[in-house]
């Protein structure tokens, strides 16, 4: 059975944790293959071992983690080592905040919701919060999402207020590390890792979809990478 570790610290009364497992149930059945999800809290990471034996990682919704540095160990871990990875709210978050610390070098780079006064805050409050909310997501041409969706935009669900800080998009979007989807105002709503097999991180949460019985495409993508990893 190949296992997919759910980086967070699970609660059941999360929207986004009753969607996840219901997700990749939706995915692997049109997949007709044998995944498990397992759920692996942030206080239970504490180096690369604790992630052996997983074909796919996805950091999940529902931060601040009980251990920050448990998250970006995954993340970190994920990104070197090629293994498919999905980011989604909280997710996408400290994958960015990951990349600015071991890519760029930025060892001073925070998150806005920890550390507010830092002055590098990669992750800022969002102009305007995205609380149970649904709007338009727009795919860059030519990116993994566009070909994932099959469609250039997409109307997905929210529950953040917090976002990549566009004081710093330019220079962290202008490496491997790329931006394909924007809202309608043209801010960073989802990045991706450009020869990374699979390295996708979203601020909307993909996954709700399968509460109303749909398979959403990046749950059905990463455990096609699952498999092909």
């Amino acid at each position: 059975m190949t296992r997919i570790a759910l980086i967070g610290d699970f609660d059941p009364g999360v929207v986004a944790h009753q969607a996840i497992p219901l997700a990749l149930q939706l995915a692997a059945s049109q997949l007709d293959a044998d995944f498990q999800p397992v759920w692996l809290a942030t206080d239970r990471i504490h180096s690369a071992a604790d992630l052996a034996g997983f074909a796919a990682i996805w950091c999940v919704p529902a931060s601040p983690y009980r251990n920050m540095d448990g998250a970006l160990t995954a993340i970190r871990h994920a990104r070197e080592q090629g293994l498919p990875f999905l980011g989604s709210c909280g997710g996408f978050q400290h994958a960015i905040l990951e990349y600015a610390r071991h890519v760029l070098g930025w060892q001073d780079a925070e998150h806005g919701e920890t550390a507010p006064t830092a002055e590098r805050a990669v992750i800022a409050p969002l102009s305007c919060a995205l609380v149970e909310t649904r709007a338009e997501v727009r795919f860059a041409a030519g990116s993994q999402l566009a070909a994932i969706y099959g469609q250039a935009a997409a109307m997905e669900g929210y529950r953040c207020r917090y976002g990549l800080n566009p004081a710093f998009a330019s220079e962290l979007t202008s490496g491997p590390l790329q931006a394909s989807a924007f809202d309608e105002d043209g801010e960073v709503r989802a990045v991706e890792l450009n020869g990374h097999p699979f390295f996708i991180a979203t601020l909307f949460q993909s996954e709700r979809a399968a509460l109303q019985g749909q398979c959403p495409p990046l749950a059905r993508a990463l455990l096609q990478a699952a498999r092909h990893h």
